[in-house]
């Protein structure tokens, strides 16, 4: 594994991106290269997708196997169409690094400076945002990044 700098969050918003690996898992965006982030169906992630920027950069977490937050992922085009239905929101994204260690559920809930989280206060939101000092700490709790190489 080679260590991988950390991307520089200045002026990007930061996000987390909730999939169930065995339908989507971070090495599927790795063998595509680039994916689509439809099917979302909640109002508040919906507006979340419709918020995102070129570059930003969002956690990739595994959910229901797993629950655990496994590499970054950045918004590569934002302000599509969810292909599946019109008035839905999509983006697409490109796979950036994993997480030298993956950062569990139970880590976060038992980590009193994470406990504003999306992902703690409103579990079942499947596109979330992420302040940046919550950010460098789950950077920090999984020993920073690798390539994907």
């Amino acid at each position: 594994m080679t260590r991988f700098a950390n991307p520089d969050v200045t002026g990007k918003q930061l996000w987390l991106l909730k999939s169930e690996p065995d339908a989507y898992g971070f090495d599927d965006l790795i063998a595509e290269g680039e994916g689509t982030w439809d099917g979302v169906r909640n109002h508040t992630a919906a507006r979340n997708l419709r918020t995102m920027r070129e570059g930003d950069l969002a956690f990739f977490y595994h959910s229901n196997t797993g629950k655990n937050i496994v590499a970054v992922a950045q918004v590569s085009v934002p302000g599509l169409t969810d292909p599946g239905d019109a008035k839905w929101a999509a983006v697409k994204v490109k796979p950036v690094a994993w997480l030298k260690m993956p950062v569990t559920l139970a880590t976060i809930k038992a980590t009193p400076e994470l406990a504003g989280m999306d992902i703690v206060r409103q579990s079942r939101l499947s596109v979330a945002a992420v302040r940046p000092e919550e950010w460098a700490l789950i950077i920090d709790m999984a020993g920073g990044l690798v390539s994907l190489s």
